[in-house]
């Protein structure tokens, strides 16, 4: 544990920001202040690399196994069995939330340890309910404080709501892209939450470039522009920490909790294994993406299995996972165990599908291409879910008490590590349940990659893992 070093501390996070784009060009004030921190060149975010697993490893320092938020939507059959659980939805939040008895979060939080040790967190926040809710799930509970810009049904303490708009007046439009969101939730963050309810723990979340990236494309003059607005609000907030008496003594962490990349095809995949003798409905239920779960309702062993086969022998297969049978390999031969990447959760599904992706460019020189099943992103649009490195590689920039400036540190690291990083600069110890470490001090020896590698017939997966002590970050894994 290192020494506790700050007085608070102020995170920002970037829903889907990749690296690359952090440029003097594109965002000169996120630059400018990664060129005084230390950049964690090689951080990763979780899988599946979707919003709302990676905002409850953000908060509870663990992956999925360990949390049991195993998809943006999942079927949870002991909460309901009607239709697959959309933790978009204020009202699927509840409804497991009553069903689990307050842990629909299965793990404590950075937010739980701070609570205890009398310590403040404050969270402004433009994402979806499910988002905001998982960062802190029992803010109400901890006397913390959330805001939702989405109004008072999407934030955990809707009072917070109340209290703002009768300052800074009506919630902004949903225009896309998120430009009055953005402004909003910036003035929001340094006049109110900063200025004048001064927690030990601030944290904005903004929505952008996520919402663009998916249905403006990653490099369109509409997504640049927004990243610029982004990036000037977050200069905003610098600028006012700056001004502080205190401004050695807070420690400001820039991040993101996922990449994207761009979908070059669509398919049917629904109709099409329906087609393959493969019904869902009563027989089986499947989420999409360019990864998804498929869970087995009736047919049992038989029918997972013969569609996995089914799913090994098309070409627009990448990866495969299911239960393990020991560490590396599924039950299933061929696929990868559900703990190699943290996902065997007693919420997890009978079979995980990872859709083929490369890093060929897109049109705008973006790296990553991939497929996308049908849904409400087009051809085109940006997506993320699986184990592209573009998907998982993060931001992850830090400054302050404890961090070396204008370093690139090149340790494999992740999400999993900002809460016991929060903690630790704090001086206070990380929950049990968190596997993720302190990033504050020396950085320890730096953990060599593993390849692992299975497949069955034509269908050969590989994944890149770099294991440390009590976890692992995942690298990036695809189809040979």
């Amino acid at each position: 544990m290192a020494e506790a070093g700050a007085d608070r501390i102020v995170i920002c996070v970037f829903d889907g920001l990749r690296p690359d784009f952090v440029t003097p060009e594109r965002m000169p004030h996120l630059a400018r202040f990664a060129a005084g921190a230390s950049w964690f060149r090689e951080a990763r975010g979780v899988f599946p690399s979707v919003t709302r697993p990676s905002t409850a490893s953000i908060a509870t320092g663990a992956p999925p196994a360990v949390h049991g938020i195993v998809g943006n939507s999942f079927l949870f059959p002991s909460v309901t069995r009607e239709r697959v659980l959309d933790l978009g939805r204020a009202e699927d939040i509840a409804l497991a939330e009553r069903a689990t008895g307050g842990r629909l979060v299965d793990a404590e939080t950075f937010g739980d340890v701070l609570a205890r040790a009398g310590r403040r967190l404050a969270v402004v926040h433009t994402g979806s309910a499910g988002a905001t809710h998982c960062i802190n799930p029992r803010a109400r509970a901890n006397g913390h404080w959330t805001f939702s810009v989405l109004g008072r049904d999407s934030s955990p303490t809707p009072e917070a709501v109340d209290e703002i708009v009768a300052r800074f007046g009506p919630l902004p439009p949903r225009t896309l892209p998120r430009f009055e969101e953005t402004d909003y939730a910036a003035r929001v963050f340094t006049e109110h939450v900063l200025a004048v309810r001064q927690p030990d723990v601030a944290l904005i979340w903004f929505n952008e470039p996520d919402t663009s990236f998916h249905y403006r494309f990653l490099g369109s003059p509409e997504t640049l522009a927004v990243i610029a607005a982004a990036d000037a609000a977050f200069g905003r907030i610098l600028d006012w920490l700056e001004a502080q008496a205190d401004a050695d003594r807070t420690t400001v962490i820039a991040m993101s909790d996922h990449g994207q990349i761009t979908m070059g095809a669509e398919l049917a995949l629904s109709d099409m294994l329906e087609a393959a003798g493969h019904p869902g409905g009563a027989s089986f239920a499947m989420t999409g993406g360019d990864m998804g779960e498929i869970r087995i309702l009736e047919g049992g062993t038989a029918r997972r299995d013969a569609i996995a086969h089914w799913l090994m022998a098309q070409d627009f297969t990448g990866m495969l996972f299911s239960p393990g049978r020991n560490e590396v390999e599924g039950v299933i031969p061929g696929t990868f165990a559900l703990s190699l990447v943290g996902l065997d959760h007693a919420r997890a599904p009978e079979l995980v599908y990872v859709l083929r992706s490369d890093d060929r460019p897109d049109r705008f020189g973006n790296p990553g291409i991939g497929i996308v099943t049908a849904g409400d992103v087009p051809v085109g649009g940006g997506m993320h879910g699986g184990l592209n490195r573009h998907e998982l590689n993060t931001v992850l920039i830090a400054r302050g008490p404890g961090f070396a400036a204008g370093v690139r540190d090149g340790r494999p690291c992740g999400i999993v590590d900002i809460a016991p990083t929060v903690l630790d600069a704090f001086g206070l110890p990380a929950a049990a349940t968190m596997t993720g470490r302190s990033l504050l001090g020396p950085a320890p020896e730096p953990a060599l990659p593993r390849i692992h590698e299975t497949g069955q017939g034509g269908f050969r997966q590989q994944l890149a893992v770099a294991e440390r002590p009590g976890s692992r970050i995942l690298l990036h894994g695809g189809r040979l």
